[in-house]
């Protein structure tokens, strides 16, 4: 798998990231409250390390953490690109959109945001 950042999606994240300590990139299918395992909503998290099954992908400038259970709900090839008028990241790729409102949650516990 590989994540490709557009210029203001690293800036934006870039930002995020130095609020504190240095932390990694963890791209999530959150189903917290969906009520179904397969009902879920893509996520960036900033988090100090990675805990459990992940694998680590290449992105540029940033590489990105994905659990293994999560893996079959995304491609190959994604694109993270950062839209300023609505504060919102979008998760693409070249045959969808898999959310044109995901979120960028720092989950660091020494975080000031």
């Amino acid at each position: 798998m590989h994540i490709a950042f557009t210029a203001a999606a690293a800036d934006a994240i870039g930002q995020a990231m130095s609020r504190a300590k240095k932390g990694r990139l963890k791209l999530v299918y959150d189903t917290e409250g969906c009520g179904c395992a397969v009902s879920g909503v893509p996520a960036l998290w900033i988090v100090d390390e990675p805990v459990g099954r992940e694998s680590v992908y290449s992105g540029e400038p940033f590489e990105v953490w994905v659990e293994t259970k999560d893996e079959v709900f995304f491609e190959d090839r994604m694109t993270i690109d950062y839209m300023e008028d609505g504060l919102r990241y979008v998760l693409k790729s070249s045959s969808q959109i898999y959310s044109a409102y995901m979120n960028l949650i720092d989950k660091r516990p020494s975080s000031e945001a």
